[in-house]
């Protein structure tokens, strides 16, 4: 008896519909992968990074983790970049938060989860260093809605400062990156206005980017 029967029998539909529309797009596929982009976002279920941005397999290098955070400790994280960097030459590195997330929701109610929590003190410093804008907001929602879009614009600069993406900059590579956010309720994306190309103004982008979010709130 084959566990999960439903998957398969969906993935065999998926593989054939693939080739009904284009035969060779398998064999294309299996040949090499050369995506322009990394995307790095949030694990949750309800954000999948293919789907919303219309781009196919191979067209798309994805890594994600709880609450699309980019940790200078994480090799898994780490290992992403430097291989869609170095190996894969990708143009454009786009850091994707979304509305509603639930590690945000859980730094910022100060919920105590489980194995989780460790995970999440990486985005306790983002709430601690804005805590006196954010107090001054009083909507909850828009509260919550701001701390995620925070979190992206740290979590960009957090990408800059790293070696990989530094030394690729001193070797006049092409990149650049973004930080985005996706909301589940109408499945659109919004710019945060935030697109660092070299390290000559990354703290600028970064001041900028903050201080429209605050002045939109």
């Amino acid at each position: 008896m084959k566990v999960l029967k439903n998957l398969f029998e969906n993935n065999r539909r998926w593989a054939f519909n693939q080739t009904q529309s284009d035969p060779d797009f398998f064999t294309r596929l299996s040949k090499q992968q050369s995506p322009d982009y990394l995307w790095i976002g949030c694990s949750d279920s309800r954000v999948p990074a293919n789907e919303i941005v219309g781009l196919l397999p191979g067209e798309l290098f994805v890594h994600r983790n709880v609450a699309n955070l980019v940790v200078k400790n994480d090799l898994n994280c780490l290992s992403v970049i430097q291989f869609a960097v170095e190996a894969l030459k990708v143009k454009h590195i786009i850091i994707c938060g979304h509305y509603g997330c639930g590690g945000v929701k859980a730094v910022l109610d100060k919920l105590k989860i489980g194995h989780v929590d460790k995970w999440l003190d990486n985005l306790k410093p983002v709430l601690e260093n804005f805590q006196s804008n954010l107090s001054k907001i009083k909507d909850d929602v828009t509260r919550y809605n701001k701390l995620c879009e925070l979190n992206v614009v740290e979590q960009v600069f957090n990408v800059c400062k790293t070696d990989i993406v530094k030394k690729a900059w001193q070797r006049d590579q092409n990149l650049s990156v973004h930080g985005w956010i996706y909301d589940i309720r109408d499945g659109l994306l919004q710019d945060l206005n935030v697109c660092i190309s070299n390290s000559d103004n990354i703290e600028d982008e970064r001041n900028s980017a903050l201080s429209k979010i605050f002045k939109e709130s």
